[in-house]
């Protein structure tokens, strides 16, 4: 049968919002309802009419209502093909036919979110819920699911203009959904169990996609799976796009070596940082980062770990960029930056990275920790004659903090808390040094002083004589060549500093 008419629903929900106009309908259509424990008291607060399960199971809700519809006459009635020999069985053991199902699971992951508490978390793994949803999505050629709240308009809907009936279409889109749901709640429970375990097993579900107008280019269509309202509420502009996103995602990083510093203004372009630097105040703060690159600048993402003031925001409204990332932005200065339409400007409740993460490769997927290591200048070991006094020791972790988050092979130079000179992407780390040294030249910065961080050992002491000729006076790396003598002999030669870390910072 294609169209099929309502005549028993089964409801069993956590989430009551939404379900009242639902059961009027149904009520109004004279659709008979089955419901148990909250749910059943919701609905005949409302005056309709609901028939206990257990009066159809002849059996109460048992173990703390860990056992209400787990039964044959249950399961039964949606499971049952309409057809002659499953009719007959049905007939025989009173099994009454279920027509609707609408389920919405205990709140597993907010309830995970929320508390460390074993016991409560377990009690919210759903036993009876999943199993109805499974078992009418199963039958969905006979039985409507609904198998979450994020469903009742769509139920409501089909109720009101169809009159009660349904037909395999709408059936088969709600299996779907239905899949979708369990699916999801599956992989949150393995990933709770797995947080002790760390079993080698690549389970991941977002419960929706969210499309974008396309991908990294406007031939590539794309989705993001995830829920940006987590992290930040946006405030003004139009959708982020696949780009803004993956821009996003680097400076949201970057700014979480610097969160609980002074403020600091980071500038985003395709990735890499083309200006940082943290001052006194968020608007010098903003004027230093800009002075580092302030042509990459052009049609950037730029972060702040401080609240924008009417002058920040008045300076910044200037240019051309593309996202503004902040804890916060006064109701001024919000006015100022609202003027243009398109700007996105997102406020930020908190600059967290996941402990782990992945991408896609050849035919599978590639999981790690994210690199959520930082080394301190306690950590620091210096190996040559000359220390490091305490201000290149100070930059030098400034410099260790930047490099960590730009493309390999890097260089960063460094001076009074401002990235200078930047160097990435390069197949060589002394292109990735002459381009530092000559980037940072361009826009008129005196090296003298400076330092310099490479974010892997340096094979041959090229890149230490081409800083110290510009000015450098001290180095951070992590160490581990085999050639490392080379560098500090040239460094002890020439009154240089250079401190080892022993971890490097790829990142590819």
């Amino acid at each position: 049968m294609s169209n099929i008419k309502i005549k028993t629903a089964l409801i069993s929900v956590f989430h009551k919002d939404g379900i009242d106009p639902i059961c009027k309908k149904l009520h109004e259509l004279g659709v008979e309802i089955l419901s148990t424990g909250g749910t059943q008291r919701h609905i005949e607060a409302l005056g309709i009419p609901v028939t206990p399960v257990e009066n159809l199971t002849d059996y109460p809700s048992i173990l703390d209502g860990r056992v209400k519809t787990l039964h044959p006459k249950i399961f039964g009635g949606i499971l049952a093909r309409r057809e002659a020999d499953h009719q007959a069985q049905l007939e025989q053991y009173k099994i009454p036919e279920i027509d609707l199902v609408m389920v919405d699971l205990y709140p597993f992951e907010k309830t995970v979110a929320s508390t460390n508490d074993e016991s409560t978390i377990i009690e919210k793994i759903d036993i009876g819920g999943i199993s109805l949803i499974r078992a009418a999505a199963k039958n969905y050629k006979d039985v409507v699911i609904v198998p979450s709240q994020s469903e009742y308009d769509v139920i409501l809907e089909l109720l009101e203009s169809k009159d009660g009936g349904t037909d395999l279409e709408d059936r088969k889109k709600l299996a779907r959904r239905a899949f979708a749901v369990s699916s999801n709640y599956d992989v949150a429970i393995h990933e709770y169990f797995n947080r002790d375990f760390d079993e080698p097993v690549f389970k991941k579900s977002f419960d929706q996609g969210r499309p974008l107008r396309y991908g990294e280019n406007p031939h590539q269509s794309a989705k993001f799976y995830g829920n940006l309202e987590d992290m930040f509420e946006q405030l003004h502009g139009k959708a982020l796009s696949y780009n803004n996103l993956v821009d996003v995602d680097a400076g949201v990083a970057f700014m979480r070596e610097f969160k609980d510093e002074e403020p600091t203004f980071i500038v985003i372009k395709h990735t890499n940082a083309c200006g940082v630097a943290t001052r006194t105040n968020i608007y010098d703060a903003w004027k230093a980062a800009l002075a580092c690159d302030n042509v990459s600048a052009f049609g950037g993402i730029l972060v702040a770990n401080r609240s924008i003031d009417k002058k920040t925001a008045e300076d910044i409204n200037s240019m051309f960029y593309e996202i503004l990332i902040a804890p916060d932005f006064d109701a001024d200065a919000l006015e100022v930056l609202q003027s243009k339409k398109t700007r996105r400007l997102l406020k930020i409740r908190d600059f967290e990275v996941q402990e782990k993460s992945f991408r896609s490769l050849l035919n599978g997927v590639i999981e790690q920790d994210s690199d959520m290591t930082i080394e301190t200048p306690s950590e620091f070991e210096s190996i040559t004659e000359r220390k490091p006094s305490s201000s290149e020791e100070a930059d030098l972790a400034y410099a260790l903090k930047c490099v960590k988050h730009v493309k390999s092979n890097t260089i960063v130079l460094v001076k009074d808390r401002q990235m200078i000179g930047m160097g990435c992407g390069q197949t060589s780390r002394v292109d990735a040094c002459r381009q530092a040294i000559e980037k940072a030249g361009s826009f008129g910065f005196d090296l003298g002083g400076a330092v310099m961080a490479s974010d892997a050992f340096f094979p041959f002491p090229d890149c230490v004589e081409l800083s110290h000729k510009a000015g450098i006076t001290a180095v951070v790396q992590p160490g581990g060549s085999m050639n490392d003598h080379l560098s500090v002999d040239y460094c002890n030669e020439n009154g240089l500093a250079m401190v080892k870390t022993g971890v490097r910072h790829f990142r590819h």
